[in-house]
């Protein structure tokens, strides 16, 4: 029997923490699943943080078309507007990595959630209204 995927059934951008977590025993099969329904995708920013990450170019390379493959949730101008109201609105809850606020606000221009084992997410949803879902 195969493992339930990730989430409600909408497109989900992975941050670099979720990335991380795929190949631990107890993550695997819901990532495979999740990757089988197609409901993994990528935001440029977050590609960056993985990409860095890699160790040879050979790794860089199989890494950069993996991802390259997902549904994409773009960084434009309408995404950094909605970067910036998030922080705004967060106030004095506002120290969390640039990179989250774009990766939250580019799930939320395309109506994806946001694949994560980072507790920033669950704030930016609170604002921004995108599904969260944690990796635990």
């Amino acid at each position: 029997m195969s493992a339930q995927p990730f989430g409600s059934g909408v497109p989900l951008v992975i941050d670099t923490s979720a990335w991380n977590r795929q190949r631990e025993p107890e993550v695997r099969a819901r990532w495979e699943s999740t990757v089988s329904a197609g409901l993994l995708a990528n935001c440029p920013v977050a590609a960056l943080e993985i990409l860095a990450a890699t160790r040879d170019e050979g790794e860089f390379t199989v890494v950069e078309e993996t991802l390259a493959a997902l549904p994409q949730a773009p960084v434009g101008a309408a995404v950094g507007q909605t970067a910036l109201a998030a922080c705004r609105e967060l106030g004095a809850r506002r120290r969390i990595p640039a990179v989250d606020y774009l990766i939250a606000a580019a799930a939320t221009e395309r109506g994806f959630g946001v694949l994560h084992a980072d507790r920033h997410f669950e704030l930016l949803a609170s604002v921004l209204g995108f599904e969260t879902v944690r990796i635990s």
